[in-house]
């Protein structure tokens, strides 16, 4: 799982790498920050493990040169704004998610198998107070499942000098092509596994949560970020045997990331 979390991320930021020199060569640019990241820490093995796995991801984000640094959460997905406004941002968002193998882990044994996912949509968040951020994604999947989720969090964000600390609660909703792909069980699964019942997982809430992290920033091009979130599955994603029977319900996830920033003129 270590390496499938790793080569997610490789991925992810290879896509990012290739998109963007047709962005930075925009007539008129002036320029570009680039911040790189190490992401780190301890998530669920799989989508309601009772088991932590460790990952080590890397990421992208680019900003126009001499704009302020936006706040983002550690666990919003890999975007670029096409709207952005002081009080409002739009625009595309996607994710890379590692496959599930039932080879991996003893719990799962004789489940079908989640390939890898390429998760793409749209997101929007909102600042209706200068402290407050509502943000919502919605993305359909392709190759491992062909679902939709929407995620929905919100954010209190303090900034004091270089500290940046924010906590909010968090909502995941997916359709029934989603929950069953992931929380599912067929007939079968059930046979080859001999202890998992057959159960269909219908779409609905899957998880509510809570999120924060604290950031500091040691100069304009390092910054640091520790994070924490728990979420609790709820309705069929809760009750699913692949969870009560073989996982949790509560979900963990603890991490670190170091970022580093610096400008580019472009092409």
């Amino acid at each position: 799982m270590y390496v499938h979390k790793f080569a997610a991320g490789a991925i992810a930021l290879a896509f990012a790498f290739l998109a963007f020199p047709a962005v930075a060569a925009e007539p008129g640019s002036q320029g570009w920050t680039i911040t790189l990241k190490a992401n780190g820490g301890v998530s669920p093995a799989w989508e309601g493990s009772n088991d932590l796995s460790p990952y080590l991801l890397p990421g992208l984000s680019v900003r126009r040169a001499g704009s302020a640094v936006t706040f983002s959460a550690p666990d919003d997905s890999p975007g670029f704004a096409l709207f952005d406004e002081n009080w409002m941002k739009a625009g595309v968002v996607g994710k890379l998610r590692g496959p599930r193998r039932s080879a991996d882990y003893a719990a799962l044994r004789g489940v079908h198998d989640v390939d890898w996912t390429v998760e793409a949509g749209l997101f929007a968040e909102f600042w209706p107070f200068e402290k407050l951020r509502a943000r919502i994604e919605a993305r359909h999947g392709f190759i491992g499942h062909h679902g939709n989720l929407v995620d929905l969090s919100m954010d209190w964000v303090e900034r004091r000098g270089p500290w940046t600390i924010s906590l909010g609660p968090r909502m995941s909703l997916g359709d029934t092509s989603y929950m069953n792909k992931v929380f599912g069980v067929t007939p079968y699964d059930s046979l080859m596994n001999g202890r998992l019942p057959a159960y269909f997982a219908q779409g609905g809430a899957k998880s509510v949560g809570v999120a924060g992290a604290v950031s500091y920033a040691w100069s304009q091009q390092w910054t640091t970020t520790a994070y924490a979130r728990y979420n609790r599955l709820v309705g069929s994603a809760g009750d699913s045997p692949l969870v009560t029977t073989a996982g949790s319900r509560n979900q963990f996830t603890l991490g670190a990331i170091v970022a580093y920033s610096f400008d580019w003129a472009g092409f």
